[in-house]
């Protein structure tokens, strides 16, 4: 009776083995998007865990989980322009971690939040700066594509030091202060009625040289006319105009060219 219940301890002690050993299962899954830092007693190792089903030793290992998918971040700063404007710029920022860098990142930053808060936005920030002082506030919105590839440009090679790729970056809103705005707006006005008083100027030249022109055309047509109406055509014009009636009174201001005989021949045929 004594082996028997020696026999049951055993069994129960096997069995509580057991349950332990499920419990501490020496098995970590990494999900689609994510890699495992793997750590020994706290320390990381060089080795990434991909996607899927890994055996590690339990108590003696440990992993963390990082994403590794695009991650989206909005940031708002405050630069000056060349001109000393202040600009307020809101970036889109997407972005990831390297995946085969995800230990090193973990080891000398951290997580995706430190990431965030100790790398990306100070990053973002100092570039737009940087970036911005270099044009004037007309020019950020003049030529808001070479800002905003220059600011590409310069956060891809400032965050590939700390293992951060940059997948696209949007200036999506670029403000002024007030009192800028309302001088760009009564600038814009002025240029407005400035090219409106020189489209009325230009307007009234070209109606005075029109009228000159019509002017020397009258003149060179009276010109013309004077030079080539000789008292034959003026004869010929008279009778092609006449009615076939003869004038009631003849004065000494009737035409010398009225050749009686002539028109009646005219009128009888």
């Amino acid at each position: 009776m004594k082996k028997i219940k020696l026999m049951s301890g055993a069994g129960k002690f096997t069995a509580m083995l057991f349950l332990i050993t499920i419990l501490l299962t020496p098995f970590v899954i990494i999900n689609a998007g994510e890699r495992g830092v793997l750590m020994e007693f706290g320390k990381v190792q060089e080795i990434v865990l991909g996607e899927g089903i890994h055996v590690i030793i339990p108590i003696f290992n440990t992993v963390k989980k990082i994403s590794v998918r695009v991650q989206k971040q909005q940031i708002t700063a405050e630069a000056y322009s060349k001109d000393l404007q202040d600009v307020f710029t809101e970036v889109a920022l997407n972005w990831h971690i390297l995946p085969e860098e995800v230990n090193l990142i973990f080891q000398k930053i951290g997580a995706e939040k430190e990431v965030v808060d100790k790398i990306i936005n100070p990053a973002v920030e100092e570039v737009l700066k940087a970036v911005i002082a270099k044009y004037t506030a007309e020019e950020v919105v003049t030529k808001r594509g070479e800002v905003k590839l220059g600011v590409d440009e310069a956060l891809t090679k400032r965050l590939d030091d700390y293992y951060i790729a940059v997948d696209d970056i949007s200036l999506v809103h670029v403000n002024f202060s007030d009192k800028f705005s309302e001088a760009v707006e009564a600038k814009q006005i002025a240029e407005q009625e400035a090219k409106r008083a020189e489209f009325l100027a230009l307007k009234a030249v070209k109606q005075a040289e029109a009228q000159v022109n019509l002017a020397k055309g009258e003149a060179e047509v009276n010109r013309l006319l004077h030079t080539n109406l000789t008292p034959e055509i003026l004869e010929r014009q008279v009778i092609e105009k006449w009615n076939g009636k003869l004038p009631l009174i003849v004065s000494k201001d009737t035409p010398k060219f009225f050749n009686i005989s002539e028109l009646l021949k005219l009128s009888e045929k």
